[in-house]
């Protein structure tokens, strides 16, 4: 199996395809949408608002924080999160200027 050739594509393509990965799975999309929902940092509710695993949430969670879209305040024996603001912008931006950039055309 090959790898993937990141190196052919510039650095806005491999971080806009990053950032996709927040998107790339429901349960990530509904912990965002709960940050954003409650405009504060969460901390263990998260579970019992998602009726999910504690490991599943946890593994979205890092996997969120590694993108750098949310960010993480480490208060044993809670860690509260929240949305990153400006990656969150980064990410309106650039999926903002690929979105609009599709002009409709006469074509299939």
């Amino acid at each position: 199996m090959g790898l993937t050739k990141t190196e052919v594509f510039t650095q806005e393509q491999n971080r806009m395809a990053e950032l996709a990965k927040a998107f790339a799975h429901p349960a990530r999309v509904a912990i965002l949408q709960l940050l954003i929902a409650k405009k504060a940092c969460v901390c263990g509710d998260l579970v019992d608002e998602l009726d999910l695993a504690q490991a599943t949430i946890s593994q979205h969670l890092k996997e969120l924080k590694r993108i750098g879209i949310i960010q993480g305040e480490i208060n044993p024996p809670r860690v509260c999160y929240c949305i990153n603001p400006p990656v969150w912008h980064e990410a309106q931006q650039a999926f903002g200027v690929l979105l609009q950039s599709f002009t409709p055309a006469s074509c299939c």
